[in-house]
């Protein structure tokens, strides 16, 4: 007999439901960018999971979260600020919450404005480390929650068209893949620094060069890896190009980021995994790019990976950078698209 290949398949399907009641309540009626927003909501949740050749028993499982907000852009429209919270108070995520408090001062049009904030997320482990998932595939385990907290500041220098941003992610009970299928928690404390750079670069009437860095420094011993250094420039013109109407950009865009050691993929869960044998290093990608609007119409054009072509057996768009280990990136993309809006 012929050989038959045997067909695995592995699901998670979900039906949702969610009921969300909320009060608004605005303090100055003369600034409607003020408020105060009170709420809760009930999560109900079923789930029909399929491993390989069996039927894994569906759950039904619930979740209620109640949860607040607090914004306020002053009258004089120098001061932002945005404070909001969540709080699971039972359910398959009771304990879990997420924090954010964003403040932002504008010092004067001329000189700028600085921004700061605080973000902490404490969440129970994605259903993928539940061991009912159709997709649980390891030896069985227990996983805590994971907790994130995320500080940042920032300043905005109008003069020199310069933001400089520090970021800080304090991460404990990370949860990951060390392998195809292979679950594992960071028991270790670790954190992550990460410096931005943006500015523009006037190079003539209206021509610019818009410049992005981004550092960052992994500390401590987790399975971590991230490249030292990312960038992205675009070299454009941006004007009306002599049309009254014909608002334009178009140029080159370059994006770069130095060798690491790049997570795999599995293609079991979807879900990628990490590794330390094999280095990513790619060339800059490079893209061109056209974008217009004249008055409702709005179009763009792109051509991406230009930096693909290559003489080789005639000329082709295959030389190939690669995303992860044994995941190349596609040769040339053409992409565009339009959008246009009719008034009465």
């Amino acid at each position: 007999m012929p050989y038959a290949p045997k067909s695995i398949v592995f699901f998670d399907k979900w039906k949702e439901i969610k009921n969300d009641f909320s009060i608004y309540q605005f303090p100055d009626a003369n600034n409607l960018h003020q408020f105060i927003k009170l709420g809760a909501e009930l999560q109900l949740l079923h789930g029909n999971f399929f491993k390989d050749s069996a039927d894994v028993s569906p759950v039904s499982i619930f979740n209620t979260m109640v949860h607040g907000e607090y914004r306020n852009l002053t009258r004089n429209r120098k001061w932002d600020m945005v404070a909001q919270g969540k709080v699971w108070l039972g359910g398959y995520n009771i304990g879990d919450y997420e924090a954010n408090i964003h403040l932002q001062r504008l010092i004067s049009q001329k000189l700028g404005s600085f921004e700061l904030g605080f973000q902490n997320t404490n969440r129970s482990p994605s259903f993928l480390f539940d061991q009912r998932s159709g997709f649980y595939l390891d030896a069985a385990k227990n996983f805590k929650k994971e907790n994130n907290t995320h500080l940042y500041a920032g300043i905005f220098l109008s003069g020199l068209k310069l933001r400089l941003t520090g970021h800080y992610f304090l991460v404990s009970n990370y949860l990951y893949l060390t392998g195809y299928y292979q679950l594992h928690q960071e028991g270790t404390l670790f954190n992550v620094l990460r410096i931005d750079a943006d500015k523009t670069f006037r190079i003539g009437r209206r021509w610019f060069l818009r410049s992005e860095v981004y550092l960052q420094q992994k500390t401590g011993t987790a399975d971590v890896n991230l490249p030292a250094l990312y960038t992205r420039n675009r070299f454009m013109y941006e004007g009306k190009l002599g049309f009254r109407n014909l608002n334009i950009a178009m140029g080159l865009e370059g994006l770069y980021h130095t060798p690491y050691k790049a997570d795999m993929y599995s293609p079991l869960n979807g879900q990628f995994f990490y590794q330390d044998t094999s280095t990513i290093s790619n060339f800059p990608r490079i893209d061109a790019f056209i974008h217009f609007r004249i008055r409702t119409f709005k179009a763009y054009f792109r051509a991406e990976n230009l930096n693909t072509a290559r003489m080789l057996g005639g000329f082709q768009f295959n030389n190939n950078s690669l995303a992860a280990p044994y995941y190349p990136t596609p040769g040339l993309v053409i992409r565009f698209g339009v959008y246009w809006s009719f008034i009465n």
